[in-house]
């Protein structure tokens, strides 16, 4: 009880950060409304700790009388505590409804090609004008208790290919950056987490331009706009860091529209 009230009152100072409210679910909405004209499907948002959850989304499908569910998640990386959470939350939710449509479920698609050169845009935009070769590079990725990589959660492999997958593609484009290193964020607790963290290695700077990609999310969040683009940025600032980037994550951009679109024809 005593770190969930802790983390309530992080998340509220947050929030007030960011104008009292998370970008998540504006940035959702404009995502399914241009999926919506592509698809030409019944479309609803469903996450997983604020609304609108599963439950919501999947009474109106039970009403419409959709008899099959596709599940796209927003995680391009597999781990049990994220896409298989959600998945088994809407199971479980269309057990207690009495409703049993076949459900499909997108694979992970953190090495795809068109994920890679959308993640390698994202970067590119975010460095546009300056010296990339001066500058250290750290994919960010949300963190994770060691615990959960030990009883065999596949997260860290898939976010190591990711990483060596944007190397690869960026010298493929002779792009060079004076470092890239892979860190992780958001640890919470006295628990042993994945390393190195992004605090610590800010703290420890090598160069002192950086820029930091959210490897891990595709909507930028309170992880994002807060934690990396304002916290974070105070470190950096207090520091003495002469330029530090935040790159933006896919939102609702024309490209992350067309990757999701590829992958729902694809199983249709």
């Amino acid at each position: 009880m005593i770190i969930v009230k802790k983390r309530l009152e992080e998340a509220k100072e947050n929030y007030r950060e960011l104008g009292e409210k998370s970008p998540l679910l504006g940035i959702t909405n404009s995502l399914i409304h241009k999926l919506s004209e592509k698809l030409h499907l019944p479309i609803f948002a469903a996450m997983r700790y604020v609304p609108p959850f599963a439950k919501d989304a999947l009474l109106e499908c039970k009403r419409q009388g959709i008899e099959e569910l596709l599940l796209f998640p927003m995680y391009p990386h597999y781990s049990t505590t994220t896409t298989l959470s959600s998945v088994e939350d809407v199971k479980e939710q269309c057990r207690e409804l009495d409703y049993f449509p076949v459900i499909k479920v997108i694979e992970p698609y953190y090495n795809d090609r068109d994920y890679i050169d959308l993640c390698i845009e994202q970067i590119l935009t975010a460095t546009e004008g300056i010296e990339r070769s001066t500058y250290q590079l750290l994919l960010s990725a949300h963190g994770l208790p060691v615990s959960i990589i030990e009883a065999g959660d596949p997260y860290e492999k898939h976010i190591t290919a990711n990483v060596e997958s944007i190397k690869n593609a960026l010298a493929e484009r002779d792009i060079v950056f004076a470092d890239i290193e892979l860190v992780y964020q958001s640890k919470v607790g006295p628990s042993k987490w994945l390393e190195p963290n992004l605090v610590d290695v800010l703290r420890n700077p090598k160069y002192l331009k950086v820029v930091v990609y959210p490897l891990a999310f595709t909507i930028d969040n309170s992880e994002t706009d807060f934690e990396l683009d304002i916290e974070h940025r105070e470190i950096a600032h207090k520091i003495g860091y002469e330029d530090y980037r935040v790159v933006k994550c896919f939102n609702a951009s024309d490209s992350f529209v067309e990757l999701i679109v590829k992958r729902v024809r694809g199983l249709e």
